[in-house]
């Protein structure tokens, strides 16, 4: 179910009068918990067999930890089930096509058989049959869980935080279980942690107008960002990567750069409108995306790029790992482990590894250096911000590629500089254009300005007609969906 579509606003439009009604009750979780499970089992009620699980081995791990024996391999259950689910339908096919290439290239007579739940399928049946009912579940094709990169990272914090004594275990299943499903940040984030999340489902939410007022203006710029902004952009940059051999050198910049924002504007509108109605339920999601390509230097590309992701990343793998406290060296290497599983977590394929491998460079690379005075007061924040746009942009080639052969046929066509040009809509440059100026005048002194009522009201108005008078339905997915 799509944010921005008719199907998310009827179910938006039954749920949130019942929502109102019932939120100062006990009420109000279970019901905040079925409509979870209902947007979330809109593209496929299988789906919720494996939240369900997952949910529900988290919460008993805790349980059981909190009895006080055996934590640590409690603990390992947890991380084993998540890890394996993740592992099982995310990077199985992956793992197993390499393997068999790897035998294949060695001469081995071995072959891995591909990733299947057709054990499911014989599983449910024979219920079925054993219980006397005339059901029959068809065969189940093999699909990827949508958004379960984000749910399962935000239940392993759980168990993690408590096994840390960083919170106290939540005696409710329920309430865990919308901690875990909350539909608003569910399938893209942000990936919320159960000491900010869990208090707030605790106690009944005070929806002020204020709220309701800043929850529709969120809701509204998301939804520019993803109509008007991003699905436009696609159409010029999915026309050039499903064919880069074709296309000239400047082409490609351009749908390079124009992808970049893109994904910002795809992934950055979906939290936007997450976080708008989280403030209608009176829930306040954690800034996800704070104006990335104003960065001056990668370490701050990192901090202000999906926040939620990058801030686990550093919780939950760069710190265990060591962080800085073991010498310069270990520190970059725990920087290039993270930066690559970071690339990997996004998805299972070699242009993904070498994305984050990339960012791992640029990272060792560029941290010592952006920590001297020099760099802080004498470069230019103009410059900074340039050459981080510009290295961020050449990553995602690798990001946005198709594979590996279309990746470097882009780095080489681009190189080599070809002759010609495809036309880029001049909108689209126009708009961008007008966003990375708002954000700039956003961090200037001129600030103020665009923080008075009549300011926001205007704008939102504004992208409100755009909408209107320039901009079609749209069922495009969210990029981030994928991972």
């Amino acid at each position: 179910m799509l944010f921005h579509t008719w199907t998310f606003a009827l179910f938006f439009v039954i749920f949130y009068p019942v929502y109102l009604a019932v939120r100062r009750s006990r009420a109000r979780i279970p019901w905040l918990w079925v409509a979870s499970y209902v947007f979330y089992g809109w593209w496929n009620p299988l789906y919720l067999l494996l939240i369900l699980w997952s949910t529900t081995v988290d919460y008993l791990a805790v349980v059981f930890m909190s009895k006080g024996r055996h934590r640590g391999a409690w603990l390992t259950l947890s991380l084993v089930n998540n890890l394996g689910l993740l592992g099982f339908f995310k990077y199985g096919s992956f793992v197993v096509t390499n393997v068999n290439a790897l035998f294949h290239w060695l001469r081995l007579p071995f072959a891995l058989p591909s990733p299947s739940i057709e054990w499911l399928s014989v599983s449910l049946n024979a219920v079925f049959h054993g219980l006397g009912l005339p059901w029959v579940v068809p065969p189940l094709p093999f699909l990827l869980p949508v958004g379960i990169s984000f749910f399962v990272f935000q239940s392993m914090s759980y168990t993690i935080d408590y096994y840390r004594g960083r919170l106290e275990k939540e005696p409710s299943f329920i309430r865990y279980a919308t901690f875990v499903s909350l539909f608003p940040q569910l399938v893209a984030g942000p990936i919320e942690r159960a000491d900010h999340l869990l208090p707030q489902l605790r106690r009944n939410p005070r929806i002020s107008p204020g709220d309701v007022a800043d929850g529709l203006s969120l809701f509204v710029v998301g939804l520019f960002k993803k109509v008007a902004l991003a699905d436009y952009l696609a159409r010029y940059v999915d026309g050039v990567y499903a064919n880069p051999g074709v296309v000239s050198s400047p082409g490609l910049v351009l749908a390079t750069v124009a992808f970049g924002w893109q994904i910002y504007f795809d992934f950055s509108g979906y939290t936007d409108m997450a976080r708008g109605i989280g403030r209608l339920l009176g829930i306040r999601f954690m800034l996800n995306f704070n104006n990335p390509y104003l960065a001056t230097g990668l370490g701050d590309f990192w901090g202000r790029w999906h926040i939620s992701l990058s801030t686990w990343f550093r919780d939950y793998v760069y710190i265990p790992l060591g962080g800085n406290r073991k010498g310069t060296i270990r520190t970059y290497v725990n920087i290039a482990a993270t930066m690559l599983v970071s690339g990997l977590w996004h998805g299972a394929s070699w242009t993904f590894v070498i994305w984050g491998g990339l960012h791992a460079l640029g990272r060792v690379a560029t941290r010592s250096l952006e920590g001297t005075v020099w760099y802080r007061e004498r470069v230019p924040v103009l410059v900074k911000r340039l050459w981080v746009f510009v290295f961020v942009s050449f990553a995602w080639i690798f990001f946005r590629a198709q594979s590996l052969g279309d990746a470097w046929t882009i780095v080489s066509r681009i190189v080599r500089c070809g002759p010609g040009d495809p036309a880029m809509p001049l909108l689209a440059i126009g708009l961008v254009s007008s966003i990375w100026l708002y954000q700039i005048a956003y961090e200037s002194k001129i600030r103020r300005l665009l923080q008075p009522a009549p300011v926001r009201i205007g704008l939102v108005v504004c992208m409100l007609v755009y909408l209107v008078l320039f901009c079609g339905s749209s069922n495009q997915p969210f990029i981030y969906f994928q991972f």
